[in-house]
């Protein structure tokens, strides 16, 4: 059965998560032990340890598994991902049929089975997952680092089972944050961001793997709310390759009409 124009959107909408997440699950890969946290351990030395484990890397090309909800129907699919950190991530489903070109200034996509397009901002995918986003932000989500700089304002930190918690000292009526980061690495365990006012919040899980003396995220679920929908996104990375020179084709077809999102 074919899928609807509105559901063909959605599958989009989720491929383009995946598109700076340079991490997969490879038979070289080995699960990363959360290891045990530190009492005594300073909300300066968490975040500074925080940053100095964020994964180095140029170039990324795999393939990714998508599976996904929106509360009336599921889907799953795989593509292709090619990526050129912070600056480039190119999208292929099978055949070429859906493909997506991403930069810090836009995001663009076309369907071939529905002979349209989309080129615009990051409203589309701030709708998708309920909370402001730009590239870095969802950047950082995808990568396993912290959403918003945590140098840049004064967190909170205590210990919550297993891991770190960070919340901002300074109350936001507008986005309400909190942080877990696993101990080994410090790389983040769980986000989440609300927006109270706007009815929206995202949620987001991770598990890790350790490749190439590399720690990469293996796993991650995303709960996105936004009044009252629900989407849930679980995606996981496979055959990657890191820095391997790369292009990345990508031109709207003649003729394709354009996706006008309201």
């Amino acid at each position: 059965m074919k899928a609807s124009i509105s559901e063909n959107r959605f599958l989009l909408g989720a491929a383009l998560l995946v598109f700076v997440m340079a991490f997969v699950s490879c038979k070289s890969a080995k699960s990363v032990v959360s290891g045990n946290v530190d009492p005594n351990l300073s909300t300066k030395k968490i975040i500074a340890n925080h940053y100095k484990n964020q994964t180095d890397f140029r170039t990324l090309n795999g393939r990714v598994r998508i599976d996904y909800s929106d509360g009336s129907s599921e889907q799953s699919f795989n593509v292709g991902l090619r990526m050129k950190k912070d600056s480039v991530i190119w999208i292929s489903a099978t055949l070429g049929i859906v493909k997506a070109y991403i930069t810090p200034e836009k995001v663009s996509f076309y369907n071939k089975l529905e002979g349209e397009y989309f080129e615009g901002d990051y409203g589309y995918l701030s709708d998708l997952l309920g909370v402001e986003l730009d590239f870095d932000k969802v950047q950082n989500l995808l990568l396993g680092n912290a959403i918003y700089d945590l140098r840049k304002q004064k967190y909170g930190a205590t210990v919550n089972g297993n891991q770190y918690e960070l919340r901002p000292k300074k109350a936001d009526e507008l986005t309400k944050l909190l942080l877990l980061l696993e101990p080994k690495n410090f790389k983040a365990a769980a986000q989440f961001l609300a927006q109270p006012l706007e009815d929206r919040s995202l949620h987001v899980k991770y598990s890790y793997q350790k490749n190439a003396g590399r720690v990469f995220p293996e796993n991650i679920h995303i709960q996105a709310l936004n009044g009252g929908s629900a989407n849930l996104i679980s995606l996981e990375f496979k055959n990657l390759k890191v820095n391997e020179s790369l292009n990345f084709p990508y031109k709207i077809p003649k003729g394709f009409k354009e996706i006008v999102l309201k």
